[in-house]
């Protein structure tokens, strides 16, 4: 039976990546096309790093795990709280390789912080894995810790790049360092591949997508998929290895920026009051300006250790007062509903539930800009997601057009703009391609969903499909396997607990705006 390579690509999709291949400017990957079977993979919604690795790796939607934005909305406990690993109630593709006896690797996956205890290693990856505001985690993100040691003394391996990436203008050393990270995450990750002997790895390049939204398809996006295609040629090399290349969500270029929680207000579903992040708004300090001058001075190390991470988070971003800083500036016992970015939308359950969504559906499905409408189709949360967290789900869920960035930023008082920060937006429509031993040679075959990839995989590996996973075993196979049921694991994630220190990861590393 032959191993298992799977690279992640953050944001990948075919829309970006068909002109350099008809170039000839990415030869392996358009090789392994050629070699295996590829298709589009649809998203599970929202299209966005949380909650769709995840998706992938259990093979389920949000529903099936409890986790749907990168934030989870409690209105009635008036609570807005930052999810990570621990937050998903799942057990993953690599449990059940590991409760067949197979050993697995799990490099700089999204959704992992803090890492849990495989049968191998487990390394966090960003956004989630993060100390404070902008500083990189030393040490904690590997399991087994001492695993941390190896990988920065061999390989030079950091969770985040330095200098941080936070503009469009900034193509010089934050690229250079992104860059940097990319090989050494492919060099560590294939070394302990090798060395380990491990039926099956996994490696996230999340830095890939960041690139996408500050530059879209410009000369640093270029120079990014111009390495990862040359260690997709490395990996193909492997004796006796299947490659599957998957990202969890695709990206497109921004017409539009749509101020969700802007339009709620406007539209009578939310009330204001004032807070001091709106007063921090009005004087012009942000987020993003202040971290301008902390790197231009050398000292954002310096003040994300000196100054409170409680004051930190009074400081509101460009795009407006987001997060927890949401509710404070939020009249609650007069706001009907409340929306994160790109997608959920949260009612307060002091109205009533359904005739509130029923209102906003409707609302929602006319509004329109110069290219047309803003979102291809709004639903209700239940007609989307399956599972025993379906009552958990934000009750309104918007698809939003290709091209359109809903930010659930609040305070800025318009309601459309131009793109703002993102020069690419993420779109429902990643990518797929299987080459290998294990695999037929089909060519383009039709859309998959994201939840298939989990079952595939495991069906590859001769092991039992869990029950509770809602993909189905592709057919993609040169020898049909034999397809058996299993009981689901017990959950594997919840509970690990995070830390204090981390309570706020998801700040500015060029990826929420």
């Amino acid at each position: 039976m032959s191993r298992t390579f799977v690279l992640g690509l953050d944001g990948a999709s075919w829309r970006l990546l068909d002109p350099w291949i008809e170039a000839g400017e990415l030869p392996n990957l358009q090789a392994l096309r050629e070699s295996g079977t590829w298709a589009d993979s649809r998203s599970c919604l929202p299209p966005v790093t949380f909650p769709n690795w995840k998706c992938y790796a259990s093979g389920k939607d949000p529903g099936g795990f409890g986790v749907f934005w990168f934030e989870n909305v409690d209105l009635d406990a008036e609570e807005i709280t930052v999810c990570n690993g621990s937050d998903f109630d799942t057990p993953e593709l690599w449990d059940y390789l590991n409760d067949d006896g197979q050993s697995t690797g799990v490099m700089n996956m999204p959704s992992t912080y803090p890492p849990r205890e495989l049968d191998g290693f487990m390394v966090s990856g960003g956004p989630d894995a993060v100390e404070g505001e902008y500083r990189s985690l030393e040490e904690g993100y590997t399991s087994p810790p001492e695993l941390a040691a190896e990988l920065e003394d061999r390989f030079g391996y950091r969770v985040h790049p330095e200098p941080l990436l936070s503009s469009n203008d900034e193509t010089g050393a934050e690229v250079d360092a992104i860059l940097e990270l990319f090989e050494a995450r492919f060099e560590a990750a294939l070394t302990l591949f090798e060395e380990r002997d491990l039926e099956f790895m996994h490696l996230t390049l999340f830095y890939l997508n960041v690139l996408h939204h500050f530059f879209w398809d410009a000369e640093p996006t270029k120079r990014g998929w111009k390495l990862v295609d040359e260690w997709i040629g490395r990996i193909d090399d492997l004796d006796d290895t299947d490659l599957i290349v998957m990202s969890d969500h695709g990206s497109g270029p921004t017409q539009t920026e749509f101020y969700v929680n802007e339009w709620l207000a406007e539209n009578g579903y939310q009330a204001r009051t004032r807070s001091i992040g709106s007063i921090f708004q009005q004087v012009g300090v942000t987020r993003e300006n202040a971290l301008t001058i902390a790197k231009r001075l050398g000292l954002v190390g310096v003040l994300s250790r000196v100054v409170p991470e409680r004051v930190q988070q009074l400081v509101p971003q460009e795009a407006g007062l987001k997060r927890g800083q949401k509710l404070d500036a939020i009249d609650l016992p007069n706001t009907k509903a409340v929306a994160s970015s790109q997608g959920p939308i949260y009612i307060n359950p002091a109205y009533d539930i359904d005739s509130v969504a029923q209102s906003l559906i409707e609302d929602l499905r006319t509004v329109e800009d110069e290219h047309g409408r803003i979102f291809t189709n709004v639903y209700r949360g239940e007609e989307v997601y399956n599972g025993p967290y379906v009552d958990d789900a934000p009750e309104v869920v918007v698809e939003q057009r290709p091209g359109v960035h809903v930010n659930d930023g609040m305070g800025g008082g318009e309601i459309m703009t131009e793109p703002a920060r993102w020069a690419a937006e993420n779109t429902n429509t990643g990518i797929f391609v299987a080459s290998g031993p294990s695999f037929r040679s089909d060519g383009e075959r039709e859309q998959i969903s994201i939840t298939d990839i989990a079952p595939t995989v495991l069906a590859n590996a001769g092991c039992a499909i869990p029950t509770d996973m809602r993909g189905d075993v592709l057919d993609i196979f040169a020898d049909e396997p034999d397809i058996e049921k299993r009981d689901p694991l017990a959950d594997a994630n919840r509970g690990a607990g995070a830390g204090e220190e981390v309570s706020e990861r998801l700040k500015q590393l060029g990826y929420m705006e």
